[in-house]
This record gives C-alpha cells, sequence and structure tokens, in this order.
C-alpha cells in the first residue's frame, strides 16, 4: 500500500448545474468525478451540537465526504501532520486517501454530511484506537 500524508487529499469541486427556477445539481459519476468507484453511500445527520465523529483510519479505504447540508470540519492526521478543512458547501467534497486518521467536528445545526466510499462496509479495514493508526503508519 502507498504511503499518503494529508497533503494528498484534497477539495474536490462537483459539477454544478443551475437552474434559475428549479434549484442546482451536483453529479458524481463512477470512472469520472473521482478516482475511485463509489460502492456505499451513507450520510450522518442530527449529530448534536458539540459532538465529534469519526475518530478513525481506514486502511484501504478512500471517501469523499461532502457537508449536503450544512457545515462541519474534517481533520485529518497522518501520524506526523495534521490538516483541517471546513466543508460547508454541497458542490465541494474532500477527497480522503487511505491511512488518515480524520475527526468531524463543529457540526452545524441540520447539518447532513455525507460519504461516498470506494468499497462496502468492511470492520477489519477499520482502525478505531489512535496508537494502534500510529503503528499502522509506522509500518507502511
Amino acid at each position: 500500500m502507498e504511503k499518503f500524508n494529508v497533503f494528498d487529499c484534497s477539495m474536490v469541486e462537483l459539477d454544478r448545474h443551475h437552474s434559475d427556477r428549479k434549484g442546482n445539481l451536483s453529479v458524481v459519476e463512477n470512472g469520472l468525478t473521482l478516482p475511485f468507484d463509489v460502492k456505499r453511500v451513507y450520510y450522518l445527520y442530527d449529530v448534536p451540537g458539540g459532538e465529534n465523529r469519526g475518530a478513525h483510519a481506514h486502511k484501504e479505504l478512500s471517501q469523499l465526504i461532502i457537508a449536503a447540508s450544512g457545515s462541519f470540519t474534517v481533520t485529518l492526521d497522518d501520524g506526523k501532520c495534521k490538516r483541517s478543512f471546513f466543508l460547508n458547501r454541497p458542490y465541494h467534497g474532500l477527497y480522503v486517501k487511505p491511512g488518515m486518521w480524520r475527526d468531524l467536528e463543529d457540526f452545524s445545526s441540520g447539518a447532513v454530511c455525507m460519504v461516498l466510499a470506494s468499497d462496502v462496509y468492511k470492520k477489519e479495514d477499520y482502525i478505531r484506537d489512535y496508537q494502534e493508526f500510529i503503528k499502522f503508519r509506522n509500518n507502511l
């Protein structure tokens, strides 16, 4: 597996289609928008004020994280450096490469966090302990 760092993760601007009468539409298509095919989509909502989500890493999974509504902050950590991203536009997504610890925090009222993932849920792909994450990163 390639060893990525937080600077390999970046914001992606999604196509926007605007109609004065009917609102906006953004599109994500396998093989065109992202460097991975989407195999799972899930979303977080009704996160109570002051609560955090995430607090884990994935060994092999890639993700695109989108603030479908409202806003929140994603902090990525590669074991040596941290980088924070403020998501507040439904046409911007954060492309997170494998091997990044992520924390999601500062959810606004009514925020919806949508995640497009490169694979289905696999328990063995998760690292939920930060010290285990550091060992994983040091062994890459």
